[in-house]
């Protein structure tokens, strides 16, 4: 019974040592180098975003049109050579995976030059290379211990939250916007037909007193006369 009682003490005293143990890591872990941002495109407007990337190194191009127009964008994705790698027309949102073939400055293009007067607010996640893992645990040639396993599910679960709020986040405000533009148009199709039932009930008004407006003699054996 002691060993038991004593075992159920040091687990959270483990939980709360990997939780710290994998903050103060965090300092010292080489992360992905990564260019995200979320920009406005002008009408008839064209963006470029330059990377160096290395040779045979992993890099990953995700983009969402988060409002404006029809909600697609025109990407094109050129290679060092000036060959376009990706190409996608009108697309609302896409996620590219490639290995540079050459060490170089990459380009990725965002044109919104189809469209004539509506802008668009773009997101875009430029992913170059791949985390590391924690330090020591690429290392290891023994099985991991519980501290080492629990601090790398924590750290994979704090990724994937944060991949998720993005995602939550370009998914509300996209949300959003649509249902402000919905409103938009219910309110000036609304006036529209407010107006227009206004106009023909005063144009009924005015034809029926029309025809129940009394005629002066005048008017009457001139009528008669024809």
């Amino acid at each position: 019974m002691s060993d038991k009682k004593t075992r159920q003490q040091q687990q959270p005293q483990i939980l709360s040592l990997a939780i710290v143990v994998l903050f103060a890591l965090c300092h010292q872990i080489p992360v992905a180098q990564s260019v995200e941002l979320t920009f406005e495109l002008p009408d008839n407007a064209k963006e470029c975003f330059h990377e160096e990337i290395q040779k045979n190194q992993t890099a990953t191009l995700e983009f969402q049109v988060v409002s404006g127009g029809r909600y697609d964008v025109d990407v094109t994705l050129e290679s060092p050579t000036g060959e376009v790698i990706y190409r996608q027309i009108k697309t609302q949102f896409d996620s590219y995976q490639f290995v540079a073939a050459a060490t170089g400055i990459y380009v990725a293009c965002f044109g919104n030059e189809f469209s004539t007067f509506s802008h668009k607010i773009v997101y875009m996640d430029f992913q170059v290379g791949e985390e590391a893992p924690l330090p020591g645990i690429e290392e290891h040639a023994t099985v991991l211990t519980q501290l080492e396993t629990s601090a790398q599910e924590i750290h994979k679960g704090l990724n994937a939250i944060l991949d998720y709020q993005t995602h939550h986040r370009l998914q509300e405000a996209q949300s959003r916007k649509r249902a402000e533009d919905l409103n938009e148009r219910v309110l000036w199709w609304s006036l529209t037909e407010t107006a227009a039932i206004l106009l023909i009930a005063i144009g009924q008004v005015l034809v029926l007193r029309n025809f129940f407006s009394e005629k002066k003699p005048s008017q009457m054996n001139y009528t008669l006369m024809k």
